[in-house]
Parts: structure tokens; sequence; C-alpha cells
């Protein structure tokens, strides 16, 4: 059983900064990438930034420059440090973990619940 544990979403002044923490637990093999997805009301859920075991990092055109993905390999955790906010950044924010859990042959993504982050002008 492997499971996904977001926190650091919450209401925030446009201009202002947030972040967002996702820990991953449970039966893991290894990790190969881990990532942040978002969905807004009304539109698909996104790409926001990911991370891979090589620690190359890939983020979306809306978000580069303002937001640094990051990970603790020992720790199973990675981070999203949101600065210079907007309120088109509202969304619930989903954890996006894929890694190689015990008892399977192959990787499998695995998602958290997803955390609220508002972003008044």
């Amino acid at each position: 059983q492997v499971q996904l544990v977001e926190s650091g979403g919450g209401l925030v002044q446009a201009g202002g900064s947030l972040r967002l923490s996702c820990a991953a637990s449970g039966s893991i093999k290894s990790i190969n990438r881990m990532g942040w997805y978002r969905q807004a009301p009304g539109k698909q859920r996104e790409l926001v930034a990911y991370i891979t075991n090589g620690d190359t990092t890939n983020y979306a055109d809306s978000v580069r420059g303002r937001f640094t993905i990051s990970r603790d390999n020992a720790a199973n955790m990675v981070y999203l440090k949101m600065n210079s906010l907007k309120p088109e950044d509202t969304a619930v924010y989903y954890c996006n973990v894929n890694l190689i859990p015990w008892g399977l042959f192959g990787s499998t993504d695995y998602w958290g619940q997803g955390t609220q982050v508002t972003v008044s002008s």
C-alpha cells in the first residue's frame, strides 16, 4: 500500500508565496519521478512541474521562473515553492509520483488527494 500525503495549500494574496509538500510512504522499492499537477474549475488537469530521479526538472510555461520543484530522496518527499502567485494559479494541486512498489514488476503512478490553492487579487 502506497500513500501520498499533501500539505501547504491555502489562501494567499496575489504576489504572495506558498510551499506545497508531498510525502510518499508505504511499500516503495524506488521512486522514478515526482511532480505536481493542478486543475482549475472547468478546466483540464495540467502538469505544473516534475523532477526525475536524475534531478532533471520540467515546468509548465505558465509557471516557469516563478515555481521551483525539489525533492528529498531520503524522506521520499517532493516540494513545490510557488512565488509571485497570480489569481490564475488558483486550482486544486495534486501530487503525482511514479514509483516501483514492492510486489510489482514495473512502475506505477500514484496520486494525492489534492490541496486547494486560492490566490486573491
